[in-house]
């Protein structure tokens, strides 16, 4: 294309056009695919655990998508239904008295148990508030998530002083980031909500926070 093409109008509003397309079509497109990825992994699970004569695929001629996480969600809540009762606590208290005993799986058994009843509690706070912190140097600030007041041996040792656990995400990828601990002091709250802050990160700052979310208290 030559460069009077580029300035012709015709042509830029096609490349507007195209633009609008993508902007329109790929959050769609990747958000539909990673449900999708989310329905089939259940229901190819739920459908390997079924005996051969219960598998949904051959009970019926076509296939329904959702299948499997349909029954994976009756499960879980059947399973949590018979674990709130006096014998379900009774047979989760054995199992994890059993587990407890051996050496290495008791510590990934704990941790793991620790984090999904601090995330999934209610009365959690855990990414909830979003701060501003100075990171990786002072002059430097970037997102993070408060995670709890920080205890146990890291605060006695820092005996005085109040720190706050901070996680401080990586770009675009926040499944990875640091635990930090800061003084009280040093972090900023912010009044952007969990989402708005992901999204911030994700997009490498493209989509700022909505200044009505702006703290206003600095």
């Amino acid at each position: 294309m030559s460069p009077s093409d580029k300035r012709n109008p015709f042509f830029q509003r096609i490349s507007q056009w195209f633009v609008t397309g993508i902007l329109v079509t790929a959050p769609l497109a990747l958000t539909l695919s990673l449900v999708w990825l989310v329905i089939d992994f259940f229901d190819q699970g739920v459908d390997r655990l079924l005996p051969a004569g219960f598998q949904i695929n051959r009970i019926l001629p076509f296939y329904i998508p959702g299948f499997g996480l349909v029954i994976a969600g009756i499960t879980l809540t059947i399973i949590g239904w018979f674990a709130a009762g006096f014998l379900g606590r009774w047979v989760v208290r054995f199992g994890e008295a059993i587990v407890i005993r051996m050496p290495i799986i008791r510590g990934v058994y704990s941790a793991l148990k620790q984090i999904f009843e601090t995330v999934l509690s209610k009365q959690s706070s855990a990414f909830r508030q979003v701060v501003l912190v100075q990171y990786p140097r002072q002059g430097c600030y970037t997102i993070g998530f408060v995670t709890a007041p920080t205890s146990g041996e890291v605060a006695s040792v820092m005996e005085g002083i109040e720190l706050i656990s901070v996680y401080v995400p990586t770009t675009p990828n926040p499944s990875s980031g640091f635990l930090l601990f800061f003084p009280k002091e040093e972090v900023l709250p912010l009044n952007m909500s969990v989402e708005d802050a992901f999204k911030m990160v994700i997009s490498l700052g493209i989509i700022p926070s909505p200044e009505k979310f702006v703290n206003q208290g600095k």
